[in-house]
Parts: structure tokens; sequence; C-alpha cells
């Protein structure tokens, strides 16, 4: 509890209340040396729900496998598109709890990403995976070591899945020096690291997909609802998976 983890601190920076004082003594001291970070979180924040709208309703996707998914707060996958069945992934015993707590009986599979089986049996439980899925990952391929084991966990995952489903993929890109020295920062102190990737990296995860318009981009460009003043360094992006893909 004295180690600052990743989840705590993305919570502190959305303005949530599940965090601890060593997650609100990093999460300030990388603000003070970069403030848009704070700017970040939320724009990754923002855009997931833009995303999760999109899909639900244009798309009309029914569907969605929310991997990583982090610590409860506003914005929630589950109340994003009420209209669907939605479960919920993270490889955070406390994350599990926490969930269970303030969610109730959403379902929460207590996996790592890079565990197919369990959470494609687990989610199986609840989502017809023969119909479409969007299956979210938002923030935490980076989280693993290599862009080749991150590409990996993605495609299984997709590989899982039927035709017509989507992938969404929001993570850091390594565009911005300054960025990059914070993340060192970060990767010293917190629990787990995390991984600055190319975009031509990120680009990889949707390799075999149809990425949706405007295809990989910052977060800030994604179907915005008002104009950002800057781009942030992030990028998501949204592949669909079309019937030739299907495994």
């Amino acid at each position: 509890m004295t180690v600052p983890h990743t989840a705590r601190v993305w919570n502190y920076w959305l303005g949530g209340t599940d965090n601890l004082p060593a997650d609100r003594a990093l999460g300030d001291e990388i603000a003070k040396a970069f403030p848009v970070i704070v700017d970040i979180a939320r724009a990754d924040r923002a855009v997931l729900g833009r995303v999760v709208r999109h899909l639900e309703g244009e798309a009309g996707v029914r569907q969605f496998l929310d991997v990583g998914s982090g610590l409860p707060t506003a914005g929630n996958t589950h109340e994003l598109a009420p209209a669907s069945r939605v479960v919920y992934v993270d490889i955070d015993p406390h994350v599990r709890d926490q969930a269970r707590a303030l969610l109730g009986e959403v379902p929460f599979v207590l996996a790592d990403v890079r565990d197919t089986a369990t959470i494609v049996e687990a989610a199986g439980r609840t989502l017809d995976l023969a119909r479409p899925v969007a299956v979210i990952l938002s923030g935490v391929l980076a989280h693993l070591p290599g862009a080749a084991e991150a590409r990996a966990a993605a495609q299984r995952l997709m590989a899982a899945t039927a035709p017509g489903s989507y992938l969404v993929v929001v993570d850091g890109a390594d565009t911005n020096a300054e960025l990059n020295d914070v993340m060192r920062i970060w990767n010293e102190t917190a629990h787990p690291p995390y991984a600055m990737r190319s975009p031509a990296e990120i680009r990889a995860y949707f390799d075999g997909l149809e990425l949706i318009e405007p295809g990989l981009v910052d977060v800030t460009r994604w179907r915005p609802d008002t104009e950002a003043e800057r781009p942030l360094d992030n990028l998501v992006g949204v592949g669909r998976k079309r019937a030739r893909d299907a495994a």
C-alpha cells in the first residue's frame, strides 16, 4: 500500500477517491513536472466515452469486453452503453474488490490480458461470443514489456471474437521527449511500469483489422465534441474484424 499503483494514480488524476497518499504524492510529482498528464488522463477517459457511444449507437454493438478496466470512475463502460452486456477484466484484486463494492453485480474477471483462455471462458458466461463484441484495451497493452507481446495479446483476443467485432486501443505514443522523460520517473517509482510505443508499433495491433474513420489518431482528434488546443501524444484506434478475418 506504500507503493504507487497505476490504477490508483490514474484514479487520482481523474478526480476519484480510490487512491492512497503514495499515489497522490507520485501523481503530484509527475503533474508538477508535466502538468498536461492530467489532461491526458481525462482525454483518455473522454475518448473512451465517445468510442463506446459510437459503437453502441451507430455501429449497433451490444457486447463489450473491457480488459484492463482499472478502478471504477465516472463514465464506466456499462454506464456509457446501457443497452449492452459488459464484462470487465483486470489483473488487480484491489480493482476487482472496488468494482464489486461500487458496481454491484456487473461481471468481473480477474485475469492477465495475456491469459486469453481464462478471459474468453469467463466472458462467455455473460457474452455471446458468436456475435460481435467490442474488445477495449485502454492503457493496458503498454504494461506489457514488449510491443510484439502486446500485439500478440491483442490479436489472440480478437481471434476469439466473431466477425463484425471491434478492437479499441488507447495507448501512449513515444513522440514527445518531455513525456518520455516523465514516464521514466513513473517507471522508477510506480507499479506496473508503462512502455511508450511508437505509432507504428501501436498501428500493428490492428493488423488484419479495418481501422474505422478517422483511423489511428491522437485522443483529441477521434470524433471530438469540441476542438482541442493541442494534441496530447496518446493515440486511439478502433478496428473492425471483417468476415474473412474470422478465426
